[in-house]
């Protein structure tokens, strides 16, 4: 099987060929401009030194400043990470953004720790790529497993390295330490906007959809309580613990309050308090729905279990969730697929809308934030949405076309 970043190549590709261009015209974009092995050791409660692999990449930083999350989990390594930095570099310019793209992250299953030895972890990671970062060269966020409270870790570090506070070198902070009002629920809430928007182009009322939502974290959970809060009936859901399905409906408000009162909640704890049954996780991924919202990890349909695809509407609130192969699938099978770099860009818009206020020391309220990502989400929805029906192509390449040609024009302005 070809890697997670040869796979978003065969795409990039694809959608270079369609605009007519060759190699030369955007060979850069096929190559993270630099890529950072850190080793974190770390002194654990009981005094033994351990030490975990980490990672940053900047993929491009053509647009601006590099800008991406940091992840922390088992399954990490240096090829996901520097797709996914690639893939940053993809969504800021599909977004309109002036950010290139990075990614950070640590193999380490964050369960396995204390708080003490998490936040020991986090500072001495931060140590590591502070020379790398910086404001006005590469703006790390939270990610899979990382918090705003780890960001606040991260940035007391930075800022004792570099002798002076600097806000503006992380995003998705607290809002005491210079985060932004609206950026925990941005990412979900772009899914909603997303999905509403493909809804009113295929002539359809969120209102009278079935939805399916794999993962309830940050993305999944905010996003289906978002959806259901506009009328839209999430009938399956699904977390670690495998998947819960209602086709009269689930209870979301309720579930997303019971998931967020106590760390480390499951929907299989909801389900035994509330006597209901759980099926498999992978369940989920072929209920009876209008859409699907994979938000949980890369490589979840796959062209084993793509033909089982029920929906008409695939929302990417993961990154990566759809192999290459699975892409051709759906496409062959006439399903509309909303792709990542567009789908979830909800959260990295907000996050400018951080880095600007930090930059000003002027703040937002929550509603003008909401309102700005709107705006601006919409705007990239229906240019990408436009481009596709033009060029009678999916989503997903109208979306790499839209943020290649940005990337590509800025490139030769710069002589690159």
């Amino acid at each position: 099987m070809s890697s997670l970043y040869e796979q978003m190549l065969s795409t990039l590709d694809k959608a270079a060929e369609m605009m007519g261009y060759g190699r030369n015209d955007y060979e850069t974009v096929r190559h993270p401009e630099r890529e950072l092995s850190v080793s974190v050791p770390v002194k654990m409660d009981n005094g033994d030194i351990k030490v975990f692999e980490g990672w940053r990449v900047q993929h491009s930083t053509v647009r601006g400043p590099a800008k991406g999350g940091i992840r922390f989990h088992q399954d990490t390594d240096h090829d996901e990470v520097r797709t996914l930095a690639a893939w940053m570099s993809l969504k800021c310019s599909v977004a309109a953004i002036p950010y290139g793209g990075g990614k950070g992250g640590i193999r380490i299953d964050p369960n396995t720790l204390s708080r003490d030895e998490l936040e020991r972890m986090s500072r001495a990671y931060m140590k590591k790529i502070a020379s790398f970062i910086g404001p006005e060269k590469d703006i790390p966020a939270p990610d899979v497993n990382t918090t705003g409270e780890i960001m606040g870790w991260m940035l007391d570090t930075y800022n004792m390295t570099a002798g002076k506070s600097c806000p503006g070198v992380i995003t998705g902070k607290p809002i005491e330490l210079g985060g932004s009002l609206g950026r925990t629920e941005a990412t979900g809430r772009g899914v909603m906007f997303c999905v509403r928007e493909i809804m009113k182009c295929l002539g359809k009322d969120i209102k009278d959809v079935k939805i399916a939502v794999q993962g309830m974290g940050n993305v999944g959970g905010i996003g289906a309580k978002l959806m259901f809060e506009q009328g839209a009936k999430i009938v399956a859901i699904s977390d670690v613990s495998g998947s819960m399905l209602d086709d009269k409906g689930l209870n979301i408000v309720e579930i997303v309050a019971y998931l967020q009162a106590q760390r480390g909640r499951l929907l299989k704890d909801y389900a035994a308090e509330k006597g209901m049954k759980m099926s498999d996780g992978k369940e989920v991924l072929y209920a009876d729905c209008d859409v699907l919202v994979p938000a949980a990890l890369e490589k979840q349909i796959t062209a084993e279990n793509a033909s089982k695809i029920k929906a008409s509407v695939i929302a990417e609130g993961a990154n990566g969730p759809t192999t290459f192969e699975a892409d051709q699938i759906l496409e062959k099978a006439g399903k509309y697929l909303i792709p990542d770099i567009l789908c979830n860009s909800g959260g990295v818009i907000v996050s400018y809308f951080e880095w600007v206020q930090n930059l000003a020391n002027f703040y937002w309220t929550e509603e003008e934030v909401n309102v700005k990502l709107e705006n601006q989400i919409t705007v990239a929805f229906k240019g990408v949405w436009e481009l596709a029906q033009s060029k009678k192509c999916s989503l997903r390449l109208a979306a790499y076309m839209v943020a290649l040609e940005r990337i590509v024009k800025t490139g030769k302005m710069k002589g690159i």
